[in-house]
């Protein structure tokens, strides 16, 4: 088998009110605390996900350890207590009904992390999209050592534009034994679930192979001799960047030992094709503030050969200022997305100006922030989904905060959990 993608052994609850279960993945709504002190409100006193993460907005909070001491605390107690059934070399088929209405079809499995690099330039099969920010994993890495399980909300996007890999399970379904069906809380939308037999199974693998054998990569994306890119991650980065660096410290920690097969060199994760009519990139504007305005706008005008207005065909975006808004086409690229181009300067920009830069979504903010004094707004066009793949096999990683994959209500919520450990 050729793919980094294996079937794995989940958990699932058994006997409990499962739309309590279900939480939203833990980087959400870290700006909004009133979310997750409903979501608190909501499971009281049930069997939950929630008692078994640590949502982001208390990461840096003054109890942070004894929050972590109390997760590893409640798995090992939902374990004594058989909270779960575990079904063993497993792959789950999951519909999403997203807040649009939209179905969002996946597989969840297990990612092998010897073929995760999420370096920028890596040649792996399974590759970060953008940059990682490696000093957000050390705090993920306390709560994932000691910790018994995972739960992931890690969903990696596959390049199957003839939708061979998920899209014809959804005709097999009925054959297939129903684990789970659900609405999911505080306007989430709703999931089903169904677990893959040997056939159907089989058949995954068989497409994931065909994506990942390397000369028909090479062909699809016109290439002469490059390692195939099967899987990039679509939500979840730092995440799954956390489980690698974690399985990296075990292997350190372990240098005598065998740890091929050992849990923790596995990742519970979910895979969707980038083609699904479910997922829809959004841009990501940029804020700039604290700046002598006329100077950020000379000095990017010079530096990208910018003249007013859109050219089909090159890259261009828009500056906001003075409660104008104005498009420029860019004539020195240095990226294969206006993103990159816009991105490469102003990190370099604000770095030798001492200014700050934060990411925006929906230019009305963009518009409303950048009408104060020393501030300045770069509004960017929307991401083709099309374009991921070749971006991220040319540049290596996209820039930071390049697009949003649907809302937030929208992401993974917790479900499946998997046993790190070994018994």
């Amino acid at each position: 088998m050729l793919t980094a993608f294996h079937a794995a052994d989940i958990l699932l609850p058994k006997d409990v009110d499962m739309e309590k279960w279900a939480v939203i993945a833990c980087d959400q709504f870290t700006a909004e605390p009133e979310y997750w002190a409903e979501t608190k409100q909501i499971t009281e006193g049930a069997v939950t996900a929630l008692d078994l993460i640590l949502p982001e907005v208390y990461l840096n909070e003054k109890d942070v350890d004894e929050r972590i001491a109390k997760i590893h605390a409640n798995m090992f107690g939902y374990l004594d207590t058989e909270v779960f059934e575990e079904y063993k070399d497993a792959l789950i088929y999951i519909e999403r009904v997203q807040t649009d209405g939209i179905v969002r079809a996946g597989i969840v499995g297990a990612i092998d992390l010897e073929q995760y690099d999420y370096t920028k330039g890596s040649t792996s099969q399974v590759r970060a999209t953008e940059a990682t920010v490696v000093e957000r994993i050390p705090p993920r890495v306390k709560v994932r050592k000691s910790a018994p399980v995972e739960l992931p909300h890690i969903m990696i996007l596959i390049d199957d534009e003839k939708k061979q890999v998920i899209e014809p399970i959804a005709g097999m379904k009925d054959s297939l034994k129903k684990l789970y069906g659900f609405d999911l809380m505080q306007g989430g939308g709703r999931i089903d679930a169904w677990l893959l037999d040997s056939l159907a199974q089989e058949a995954v693998f068989g497409e994931l192979d065909k994506l990942a054998d390397r000369n028909a990569f090479n062909r699809r994306y016109g290439l002469t001799d490059a390692e195939p890119l099967v899987y990039a991650m679509g939500d979840g980065n730092h995440s799954l960047a956390t489980a690698k660096a974690f399985y990296e410290q075990l292997k350190a920690e372990n240098p005598d030992k065998d740890m091929s097969r050992h849990p923790a060199r596995y990742a519970l994760a979910e895979i969707v094709n980038l083609h699904s009519p479910a997922l829809n990139f959004e841009a990501i504007h940029r804020i700039v503030t604290g700046v002598d305005e006329g100077k950020l706008i000379a000095d990017i005008t010079e530096a990208l050969g910018l003249s007013e207005g859109k050219t089909d065909g090159k890259q261009s975006f828009a500056i906001v200022n003075n409660g104008e808004t104005k498009w420029y086409t860019i004539a020195n690229e240095s990226s294969k997305l206006t993103v990159g181009t816009v991105q490469n300067f102003l990190d370099k920009w604000v770095k030798d100006n001492g200014a700050e830069i934060d990411y925006i979504h929906g230019t009305d903010v963009v518009e409303r922030l950048a009408a104060a004094d020393g501030a300045v707004g770069f509004v960017l066009p929307d991401m083709s989904k099309q374009e991921l793949f070749p971006t991220v096999i040319a540049d290596g990683a996209l820039p930071r905060k390049t697009f949003s994959m649907g809302h937030a209500r929208d992401k993974r919520y917790y479900v499946e959990a998997r046993k790190i450990t070994e018994d």
